[in-house]
């Protein structure tokens, strides 16, 4: 099992002192990872990430989460393709704080259902 990144700090989830392992068995990380990731800026594979760092230039209105929630599927669309994840829905939040909400709702290839949450900076 993969250890579990923490999406609020971007570091390895702690608790006593001890790695915590990722219970969505690699789900977690590999959402992550795919959404914090510039689409084409991983050398190893340019197909890895998202555009959703594009967001941050633009105004908190709702084309704008429209726009998020098109670039967080087309980021995730690889799990489902690898066979990772038989389905993945994503509904967004306005915040208007200047931060959209994605909650990503993940279900792995066993039909177990993963919820994830994800942050977007807005203008």
């Amino acid at each position: 099992m993969d250890t579990l990144i923490d999406p609020t700090t971007g570091d390895y989830g702690l608790e006593n002192g001890q790695l915590l392992r990722d219970q969505a068995r690699g789900l977690g990380n590999a959402v992550y990872l795919r959404l914090m990731t510039p689409l084409g800026s991983w050398w190893a594979d340019a197909t890895l990430g998202s555009r959703l760092h594009e967001l941050a230039r633009e105004k908190d209105v709702a084309r704008v989460a429209v726009l998020a929630k098109k670039y967080c599927e087309d980021a995730l669309a690889p799990l489902i393709t690898d066979g990772r994840a038989a389905s993945i829905e994503v509904a967004t939040e306005r915040l208007h704080d200047g931060r959209l909400r994605l909650a990503v709702a993940v279900t792995d290839a066993g039909g177990r259902e993963h919820l994830f949450n994800h942050h977007v900076q807005v203008g």
